[in-house]
């Protein structure tokens, strides 16, 4: 993705002889590196701001082999994002840093098209600054969690703030731990070292791969053993797109109710099919995968005391985790 010299920015998609051809709004859709939806895309296309092969793009264009793809997302206008009334739990605050705690099914920022609900919105109306540093609809986001992930994030309220809490990240001087529910048993601790890219399978999902990847690594500890599932400690080395989530996967043990990486019906079968019930009456207590981000430690930027903040399991997943004390060991 590059910067284009309006303050827009700009997205190239090359189209290989091997896609499916399809809708022009579908085929971006489906490609991670748009991280765009398809109402998202439609609106662009009819505002003008795709084009195919240098040619303004028509909603019901097919793509086709070779074809090249601009696609131009225009910056956010400061009236597009506004502060909303959204309930968060603020764990820590000062003049510089927050450290607020995220509830699943909240999405971090704004995208094109879709600005409402987000932290960055409830940011806005808790905080009276936010750093800019990443643009207006990242206000204050120095990391991010999925969607469907639970617990703590770091806030700046100033651009040098931020600046100095990302480059502790890019140092691994901030450390972060997540409980993370696995399907099936791992040893009691280890470390998955394995570099994480685009899955050459589905652009929207990440794997284990040496084309294109970024070093990665997690650790992690056995909490709880359950019948068919353990409870973990994960500390992240790096910190990398959905990380926890493909590591584990990859090791064969995938964050339970992970529904992209292999947590609900793909591993509920053969060997584990006597699970298949049980699984489907936990999914009802946790719709979504059962990772949470529980601890944070880091140096304040200013003040250069260490900061350690811890939450608690969100209530349904503590349901959850009951449900296997009593019914899975």
């Amino acid at each position: 993705m590059a910067a284009a010299s309006s303050g827009h920015k700009e997205i190239i998609v090359s189209v290989k002889t091997t896609d499916n051809l399809q809708r022009l709004d579908s085929y971006l859709s489906q490609h991670a590196e748009v991280n765009l939806s398809r109402n998202q895309i439609q609106n662009l296309i009819s505002d003008g701001q795709i084009l195919v092969n240098s040619k303004i793009a028509s909603k019901k264009y097919q793509v086709q082999p070779n074809d090249r793809i601009e696609i131009k997302i225009p910056p956010p206008r400061a009236t597009d994002i506004r502060a909303q009334e959204i309930p968060i739990e603020i764990c820590f605050e000062d003049e510089y840093v927050a450290v607020v705690n995220k509830p699943a099914g909240m999405v971090v920022h704004p995208a094109a098209g879709n600005y409402d609900g987000t932290l960055v919105n409830a940011l806005m109306y808790h905080f009276k600054n936010l750093s800019q540093r990443g643009g207006a609809e990242r206000a204050g986001i120095v990391h991010r969690l999925d969607k469907n992930t639970s617990g703590l994030l770091l806030v700046a309220k100033e651009d040098r703030i931020h600046t100095k809490l990302q480059e502790a990240l890019q140092k691994r001087e901030i450390k972060r731990n997540y409980t993370a529910l696995v399907c099936g048993h791992v040893e009691d601790e280890g470390e998955i070292d394995a570099p994480i890219g685009r899955s050459s399978k589905d652009r929207k999902k990440m794997a284990v791969t040496n084309r294109a990847s970024r070093e990665a690594q997690t650790r992690y500890k056995l909490i709880d053993r359950y019948r068919s599932y353990d409870l973990l400690d994960v500390s992240l080395q790096t910190g990398r797109t959905h990380q926890i989530r493909v590591h584990l996967a990859h090791i064969g043990h995938p964050v339970f109710g992970d529904p992209e990486y292999g947590g609900r019906e793909k591993w509920h079968k053969g060997i584990f099919a006597n699970e298949r019930e049980f699984a489907k009456g936990l999914l009802e207590i946790l719709p979504h995968q059962a990772l949470h981000s529980r601890r944070l430690e880091f140096v304040h930027p200013v003040k250069g005391a260490k900061v350690v903040i811890e939450s608690e399991l969100p209530d349904d997943l503590k349901r959850l985790l009951k449900k296997l004390v009593n019914e899975g060991r």
